[in-house]
């Protein structure tokens, strides 16, 4: 059980007991609260608008199912957060199931700069990031916005570190083409 739980903002111990017991006003509050955040998530990882909205659903049902796990140690938004990718990563997997992953040889691309993208409007990049292949797209958003290892990613995925550089070196380069063509 949740006791002492300290959160920013009107979400408190008392919201978090409220959904645990199942009550809906409870959870509405969490839900509003938290989905725009978690939204965001979900659309970075996914293909379009409604598998990101698949996704948050699909993610909001874990947190309320698993409520009772949350120990109070830690954010509470990461927490959550950690449900979404890993919700998130579920979704790509069963996409990817159909497909076959092969290694490519990395080719760095030394004239790639991060400053460019940081230079976008957050919606530009997002509309950009989206419009990747589903596994660059994965990959990409695991190494660059979550910060994971390539020897993480691979693990999540059940791919080789080398298709995981490999990726994100092709995802990287392909952001970079459709980033300048935007000039």
């Amino acid at each position: 059980m949740i006791t002492n739980l300290h959160l920013n903002g009107p979400i408190d111990s008392q919201i978090l007991q409220g959904c645990i017991s199942g009550n809906r006003e409870h959870q509405e509050i969490l839900y509003n609260h938290f989905s725009p955040v978690m939204f965001g998530i979900c659309l970075r990882y996914s293909k379009d608008y409604h598998t990101a909205e698949d996704i948050l659903q699909d993610g909001f049902v874990k947190v309320f199912n698993n409520l009772t796990k949350y120990r109070g140690e830690g954010s509470f938004e990461g927490w959550m957060k950690r449900i979404f990718v890993n919700t998130s990563i579920e979704y790509y997997r069963k996409a990817i199931n159909q497909m076959r992953t092969v290694d490519l040889d990395v080719v760095p691309d030394p004239t790639f700069n991060n400053k460019i993208i940081s230079s976008l409007a957050k919606q530009d990049l997002l509309k950009l990031i989206q419009k990747l292949p589903g596994g660059y797209r994965a990959i990409f958003n695991l190494y660059i916005i979550e910060g994971y290892s390539h020897k993480e990613i691979a693990a999540m995925l059940k791919i080789s570190e080398g298709t995981s550089k490999s990726q994100l070196a092709r995802a990287r380069a392909t952001l970079k083409r459709m980033i300048n063509e935007q000039d």
